[in-house]
């Protein structure tokens, strides 16, 4: 069995000011840059083999800061990237929101689908079961990240996760316990 904790990123400009980013490589902004600290210190008595993140900046940097001068091996899976939002990046978030459910199984326009994302984290979470059973993993991904996770671990319906409102959702961090796929 493998246990993963799951993080978000922390803040970026964009987030601050109500912008989805989906492949846009922004990077963290001042305040997310103290949440990577904060997110270090709330981490301070744990010990993870690996740290896994995206590869989009938001989300490496979280995890370069957090755990600086720590000896937990961070690696950058392109597989838990943010969903590619084609001709809806950097659009206004709150848009994008209101059309989420219209791409769970079809892809954004120029984009990727909610089940394309969910089908790379099936691919990550396959590599995990081969590779790091035992262990304790962290990862810092993104709501893509956090869907897939939560439609192939806890079997929650993509319909479910993506039309979830926000505040049900948000908190510091998910834990799983991963057997098998």
């Amino acid at each position: 069995m493998i246990t993963i904790v799951f993080e978000f990123h922390c803040a970026t400009p964009d987030n601050e000011q109500d912008i989805a980013s989906g492949h846009y490589d922004v990077e963290l902004s001042e305040k997310g840059k103290q949440q990577a600290k904060r997110l270090g210190e709330r981490y301070k008595n744990e010990i993870f083999d690996i740290v896994f993140c995206s590869d989009l900046k938001r989300s490496y940097q979280s995890a370069e800061i957090a755990f600086s001068g720590r000896n937990f091996k961070i690696k950058k899976d392109p597989r838990l990237r943010e969903c590619n939002l084609g001709d809806y990046t950097r659009k206004s978030h709150e848009k994008v929101k209101q059309l989420r459910v219209d791409y769970i199984y079809n892809p954004f326009p120029n984009g990727e689908s909610y089940e394309q994302t969910t089908e790379k984290i099936h691919s990550f979470l396959a590599d995990l079961v081969k590779n790091f059973d035992g262990k304790k993993v962290l990862i810092i991904g993104h709501m893509a990240t956090h869907y897939g996770l939560e439609y192939c671990i806890n079997k929650t319906p993509l319909m479910e996760s993506v039309s979830a409102p926000w505040h049900w959702k948000w908190r510091q961090s998910w834990t799983y316990k991963l057997k098998r796929l």
